[in-house]
Formats: C-alpha cells, sequence, structure tokens
C-alpha cells in the first residue's frame, strides 16, 4: 500500500482538477434547481425509468473485467459482505448527481473523489497486461472513464431493448449530456471518446481487450447468490436477464452459463417488458429520485410517503454517501 502511494504516476485525477471541472460545470449550467441535466434532458428521459435497472448486474459485471476496478473493489469494498449497501450506497450517489441539484451534484463528486483517493494498492496476481505487484488507484483516468462508460452503454442498451429505438442524434446528445458526469470524475475532455459512435468504438473495444480476474469471476458468482430464500427467484431472473445481456467474450470468461433455453427465457421476458411498460403505474415506471427531482421542480413541498418508502426499497434508508 505504501508502495503504491509512493509511485503514484502524475496523471491521476486530483482534487484540483476535480474543482476545476465544478468551476466549469457551475458556469456552463443555467438553473442550479435542476442540476446539470433537467427535465429536457436525454438523460432524464432514459434514466429515469425503471427499466434500465434491468441491466445493474451487467454494468457491475462489465466493472469487475477491468482488472484494476476488480481489484480495487476486492481489497477496498463491501461487495463480499454487503453488497446491497454497497449498491445503495453507489447509486445514492450517482442518482444525486444525475437528478439532484448542483449543490447535491457537487457535494456527491467530492465525497465520491475523497472515497477514491484512500483506494490504492498492488495486484496480487497477474491478469491481462497487469502483473503482480503493479499498483492501481481508483482516480486512474483509465479506470474511470471504463466505469462511467459502463453505466452510460448499458443505459441505452437496455432502453433499446424495451423501450424504443433511437436515432442517431438522439445517442449523440445523450453522450454529450453524459460528459458533464464525466467532468463530475475529473475527466478531462480529451479523454473521452468525440461521440457515441467513438464512445461505441470505444466500449466494443474494451470488450474484446479485458481480461476477467480470478477475483472479479469470484465477485460476480457473489453477487448473484441469494442472502436468503426469499431472494432466489429474483436473482435467477436478473441472472439470466445479465447473462443475456452480458457480450458473449465476457459472458463466457465470468463462466456464465447462457443455453438455448436461457436464451428463450430472456427472450421472452424482453417481450413481456415490452409489452407492458406503457401499462406500469408511474410510480412503478419510474426511479423514485427521478419522481422526487420532477416534484422538486413543480414546487410540490407536501412531503410524500409513498416516495419516501418506494426509496427505501429501492436504496435503503439515507445514509452518508460513499462509494465503498
Amino acid at each position: 500500500m505504501t508502495e503504491a502511494r509512493a509511485t503514484a504516476p502524475s496523471h491521476l485525477v486530483g482534487t484540483e482538477d476535480l474543482e476545476r471541472h465544478l468551476e466549469r460545470l457551475e458556469l456552463e449550467v443555467s438553473d442550479g434547481g435542476a442540476g446539470l441535466f433537467g427535465p429536457s434532458s436525454k438523460l432524464w428521459e432514459i434514466n429515469g425509468e425503471a427499466l434500465v435497472f434491468v441491466g445493474a448486474g451487467r454494468a457491475a459485471l462489465l466493472q469487475l473485467a477491468h482488472p484494476a476496478v476488480a481489484q480495487a473493489i476486492d481489497d477496498h469494498s463491501t461487495t463480499r459482505t454487503d453488497p446491497m449497501g454497497r449498491f445503495r450506497r453507489t447509486f445514492t450517489n450517482v442518482f444525486a448527481m444525475v437528478f439532484g441539484d448542483l449543490d447535491s451534484a457537487f457535494d456527491s463528486a467530492r465525497s465520491v473523489h475523497r472515497v477514491h483517493q484512500q483506494i490504492v494498492g498492488t495486484f496480487d496476481q497477474d491478469c491481462g497486461e497487469y502483473r503482480r505487484g503493479q499498483g492501481y488507484w481508483a482516480n486512474d483516468p483509465e479506470s474511470l472513464l471504463w466505469v462511467h462508460s459502463t453505466l452510460w452503454e448499458t443505459s441505452i442498451t437496455l432502453y433499446e431493448a424495451i423501450a424504443r429505438p433511437l436515432s442517431c442524434e438522439e445517442k449523440d446528445r445523450y453522450y454529450d449530456e453524459t460528459r458533464r458526469f464525466a467532468h463530475l470524475f475529473g475527466i478531462d475532455d480529451d479523454r473521452l471518446p468525440d461521440d457515441w459512435a467513438d464512445f461505441e468504438s470505444y466500449n466494443r473495444t474494451m470488450w474484446e481487450q479485458l481480461v476477467v480476474s480470478e477475483a472479479a469471476r469470484d465477485m460476480g458468482r457473489f453477487l448473484f447468490r441469494p442472502p436468503n430464500v426469499l431472494m432466489t427467484p429474483a436473482l435467477r431472473w436478473l441472472r439470466t436477464m445479465t447473462a443475456g445481456l452480458m457480450p458473449p467474450r465476457l459472458r463466457d470468461q465470468f463462466g456464465m452459463r447462457f443455453t438455448s433455453r436461457d436464451r428463450r427465457a430472456f427472450e421472452r421476458r424482453l417481450a413481456i417488458l415490452r409489452r407492458t411498460r406503457r401499462w406500469w403505474p408511474y410510480r412503478l415506471r419510474y426511479l423514485p429520485p427521478y419522481v422526487a427531482a420532477q416534484r422538486r421542480l413543480a414546487g410540490k413541498t407536501r412531503r410524500d410517503y409513498l416516495g419516501e418508502a418506494l426509496q427505501i426499497l429501492w436504496l435503503g434508508r439515507p445514509s452518508r454517501p460513499a462509494t465503498r
């Protein structure tokens, strides 16, 4: 750990880098109450829908497929002991950045950065291009970019699979909006793909280059292991959906079974979601943080007991934002 800190490369995202990006975002945003994106954004339109959470397992596995990300999570995260807790803390921050006002987005950005500053270490085994004893840092822009990319590429994948196809113009607009999210992690523009086509190419290239470590496979198996018997059907359902959505090469590296029977089940479930989506009640079709943001912008101040209950169901009771 000490050696990794002492030999940290100069290109890591530092606090000054993050603050520079936040200052820039503050100048770009005309309505701080609406946050970084607002109700007219493609990001709200697409990521406000609960259906994108069908891709949560896919995004998690894609992140773990990066050896540096997997090693950092294995060494520093509570994923093995408290996977739901880590999920809730992570998405509490993500939702604050996407649906919160500007102050909330910036508070979460700074909180995540402080946690990432403490996540340094060394690889305990060779994996792909990484060698045992080599250092890793959570604020390495390469790792940050990959985690960032898995979220937004997965969201589009799910939205198009269940809701409707998106035009090239819509995808470019969506991708351009995600740049602001990248700036919340201190990622410079010159590290970001130019447009959606380049972004998609970057993701596909990574799918072919990444090597899944043993630690990643172990954590991947753990993610779908039910904590109790009541959760077994839901996690089996999610595992099949995740396997169907994964790039085949990485699915195989994670050792995920996906038989012809699994494929039929996957396609049948997607079809059901497509047919029924428009009939879902508003409070179930849209994520609680999205609904809360819409209420905030509409000036509704009366306490929303249903929204609070659904928020707890999705994310647990409020706690200090963190990603560990």
